[in-house]
């Protein structure tokens, strides 16, 4: 049986490494990481893939200088008001994992009222990970559930994912983190638990379509076991 990817995450990675190698500075690197992004985003749809979640700002990137952070902003900004059209035209519905209330006010609404506009949209289900931290992302779970006073008995794998920023979709399937480095960076810590993992030297402006057949014809070769035999998958595949 052929591995289908429902749900893909991408940790983008090397923006600035990209821009220092051609003398550019660190946000041109940015600029070209949302080009990337949003090339990706038209080929994850055009291939099958339901989710998509893009690890665009972790909580803590805020240790980057200030510039840096502040001009990371403004082309999200700027990205969003570009690309609302092309969203829409693509049926790519919006969502965001992560504390926004730590952004910029402008930067809010416009990913607010981007989400509403895109909510009925039903070609791609786009999530961008923005000041997100997957052990921020824990605490804030555990915050949720005690405010509900639930018993703790009723606390189970289950029902806890119900309380996670991603509860809206299945854990992804595929993990991709372009760059050359060999982690997951705080990212999707209990949703990654069975994803199979795809490391590449790309710089994320250069991942392109290629790349990303690359990962998916890689993910397809592996067998996924979910801690079950080989024999037991043979025999779930041949009823």
């Amino acid at each position: 049986m052929e591995n289908r990817i429902v749900h893909l995450a991408i940790i983008m990675d090397g923006n600035g490494r990209w821009a220092q190698g051609r003398g550019l500075s660190r946000l041109k690197g940015h600029e070209a990481g949302t080009r990337a992004a949003r090339n990706i985003v038209e080929a994850a749809k055009n291939r099958g893939i339901s989710y998509l979640t893009l690890y665009a700002f972790s909580s803590e990137n805020w240790k980057r200088p200030t510039e840096e952070v502040q001009g990371l902003f403004a082309i999200l900004e700027g990205f969003i008001d570009r690309e609302v059209g092309k969203l829409m035209e693509n049926g790519v519905c919006l969502h965001t994992i992560g504390d926004l209330s730590k952004l910029p006010v402008m930067l809010q609404r416009k990913i607010n009222e981007t989400k509403e506009k895109t909510r009925g949209n039903g070609g791609i289900h786009l999530a961008v990970a923005l000041n997100y931290g997957g052990r921020d992302e824990l605490v804030r779970t555990v915050r949720k559930i005690v405010a509900t006073k639930a018993a703790p008995e009723s606390i189970t794998e289950e029902s806890l994912p119900g309380f996670l920023d991603t509860s809206f979709m299945p854990d992804p399937d595929l993990l991709v983190r372009t760059g050359g480095e060999w982690r997951i960076s705080n990212f999707l810590l209990w949703q990654l638990a069975y994803t199979e993992i795809f490391f590449t030297d790309t710089l994320w402006p250069d991942f392109d379509e290629k790349a990303l057949d690359g990962a998916i014809a890689w993910f397809r070769s592996r067998q996924r076991r979910f801690g079950m035999t080989p024999e037991q998958i043979q025999g779930k595949d041949n009823p």
